[in-house]
C-alpha cells in the first residue's frame, strides 16, 4: 500500500473554486482499481500552537493499493480532463508518496 499526501495552495481567493472542480472527480476516482481512500482536506482552525492554517491550502489523503494502481490514475481519462479546468486556481503543488516504515 502506499500513502499520497498532495499539497495544493491555490490561487488567493480561489480555493472554493478548486474545491468545487475536485469534488466532481471524487466518485470516479473512488471507483478506480486499487484506490482505498481518496479525499481533500483543509486546514481546521485549532487553538494547536504549532499548526500553521493556510486559507489558500488543500491537502489530498490518498491511499492506493500499489503504486503502479497510483501510477494508473495519474493518466486515468477524467484526470487527464480535471486538469486543465484547475489550472487557473492552483497557484502551486506537492506531491508525497509514502511507505510504511
Amino acid at each position: 500500500m502506499v500513502t499520497v499526501i498532495a499539497t495544493v495552495t491555490c490561487t488567493s481567493g480561489h480555493r472554493n473554486d478548486f474545491l468545487a472542480e475536485f469534488h466532481k472527480i471524487v466518485p470516479a476516482v473512488r471507483q478506480e482499481d486499487g484506490c482505498l481512500e481518496y479525499g481533500p482536506t483543509v486546514d481546521a482552525a485549532t487553538d494547536i500552537g504549532n499548526q500553521h492554517v493556510d486559507e489558500n491550502r488543500v491537502t489530498i489523503v490518498e491511499k492506493w493499493e500499489s503504486l503502479d494502481a497510483l501510477k494508473a490514475h495519474l493518466v486515468a481519462p477524467h484526470m487527464q480532463a480535471y486538469r486543465p479546468k484547475v489550472k487557473d486556481y492552483v497557484q502551486s503543488s506537492e506531491l508525497r508518496v509514502l511507505e510504511t516504515a
